[in-house]
């Protein structure tokens, strides 16, 4: 026959198992909840993106959008509001048909920074690499020839470019110094960039938390 306390300690022993299994039902669900946010994460960062500095980043890529794709674990991008006073025409004085680019070069970024590229919405020819969609670079100098001679203002011309090793992106993208959106080939052929990070800071960034004193990257 069972006691007062018997049933007492009984019904506490209950309690304690069913606080037990919501406390583990809990961490499962914040456990799911974190793996789903990493694997969408993970998923965002294997398929080309916008990225907009935050407002407090500064550095060489303060207020700098960029169009990036990912190359196997790494990552390449260009900066798409950085233009240049050169012209393709002084720097080729001696190719004539350089004069007919009528846009001024675009500072890509850091690496390969005496390399020129070129993005076109449609297929140059091998060697080139399909960024997404119609879009396609090439830094093979006679695609670029061809591609002035044919048709100048078809492409923008960017110098250099910027790159991340493996995870360096996801990395910084945690730290709060990039804001992601999707890719817009559009973006890359906009004829007057001046605005570009203002309008994309203010649709990317709402409802975002903006980090304080970031460092430079």
């Amino acid at each position: 026959m069972r006691t007062n306390r018997d049933r007492t300690s009984g019904a506490r022993i209950l309690r304690l198992e069913a606080d037990v299994a919501t406390w583990a039902m809990s961490l499962l669900v914040a456990g799911l909840i974190l793996m789903t946010a990493c694997v969408a994460r993970a998923q965002d960062l294997a398929k080309p993106m916008v990225l907009v500095a935050s407002p407090d980043l500064e550095g060489p890529y303060r207020h700098t959008a960029l169009i990036v794709v990912p190359t196997g674990d790494k990552h390449i991008g260009f900066i798409l509001n950085r233009a240049t006073e050169a012209r393709l025409a002084t720097l080729f004085p001696e190719h004539a048909p350089s004069a007919k680019v009528t846009d001024p070069l675009f500072f890509g970024g850091p690496e390969a920074a005496g390399a020129i590229f070129a993005l076109l919405r449609r297929d140059p020819g091998q060697p080139s690499v399909r960024l997404f969609d119609d879009l396609f670079v090439t830094g093979n100098g006679k695609n670029i020839d061809r591609i002035i001679e044919q048709t100048p203002n078809d492409a923008r011309y960017f110098v250099g470019f910027v790159g991340w090793t493996a995870g360096e992106l996801a990395k910084e993208i945690e730290a709060g110094y990039w804001y992601v959106g999707d890719p817009d080939a559009a973006l890359v052929f906009r004829k007057n960039t001046d605005a570009m990070w203002e309008e994309l800071v203010t649709r990317l960034g709402n409802g975002h938390a903006v980090g304080k004193g970031l460092q430079a990257i």
